[in-house]
């Protein structure tokens, strides 16, 4: 029997949330800790957030698409990178360089017991996975068969057969969910097997915090509401 692994994605700065999660996945019997990327941006507490992950015991940790565009130019429409020039402008700010550096320089994929552990999918860390099978989802699998990806980037907690073999897991967003559930979603391996959990938190303290930033937050603020971008 092997000691359960709790597996977080997409904690985007929201300090809140990663708390009650933390509690709840250690309540299981967590002894250590995946990390799939997305830990500071775009959230109430950047630096304070990936202080406590750079603490946690976790054998597997890579960057997702917020760390690189930390140091590199978001892909974006034109429309929203007001919005991302301003958020990530905050979160550098916040984390300061020597942070910075350390999450730019993580490993963007890994492995667990066989699972492919990426950010978006093994093609990208911006393109991913639908909760529902696509007609072209198979090129982002760039060859990939017969095994568990397991991944995040969308904020959509949802498990599902993929094209050539592959099993999709995504744990969802502990941070800024958006599948309509304001609760933090995160999952739990054990013994091969991966069991997806959602944990309530104080979301008005979330909230209050991102109002601080200003104008730009308010997107956030509406994700951290209604679990949405709509």
């Amino acid at each position: 029997m092997s000691q359960p692994i709790a597996l977080l994605y997409d904690i985007h700065g929201n300090l809140a949330a990663l708390e009650a999660v933390l509690a709840e996945a250690q309540n299981a019997g967590a002894t250590s800790y995946l990390l799939g990327g997305d830990y500071a941006s775009f959230g109430p507490w950047p630096r304070e957030t990936a202080e406590l992950l750079e603490g946690l015991p976790a054998p597997i940790r890579i960057r997702g698409n917020v760390e690189r565009w930390l140091l590199e130019k978001p892909e974006a429409p034109e429309s929203v990178q007001p919005f991302l020039t301003a958020a990530l402008a905050a979160a550098r700010e916040s984390l300061g360089p020597a942070l910075v550096d350390r999450l730019y320089r993580l490993p963007e994929r890994a492995e667990l017991d066989g699972v492919l552990v990426c950010h978006g999918s093994p093609l990208s860390d911006i393109e991913s996975f639908a909760p529902e099978a696509q007609p072209d989802e198979e090129r982002m699998l760039v060859g990939e068969a017969e095994r568990t990806i397991l991944f995040g980037h969308s904020h959509q907690q949802f498990e599902r057969p993929g094209s050539n073999g592959t099993y999709l897991v995504n744990p969802g967003s502990v941070g800024a969910p958006l599948d309509g559930d304001t609760r933090a979603a995160w999952a739990l391996y054990e013994n091969g097997e991966i069991d997806l959990r959602r944990t309530a938190y104080d979301v008005e303290r979330a909230v209050a915090q991102m109002r601080s930033y200003g104008e730009w937050a308010e997107l956030v603020v509406h994700r951290l509401e209604h679990a949405s971008d709509s």
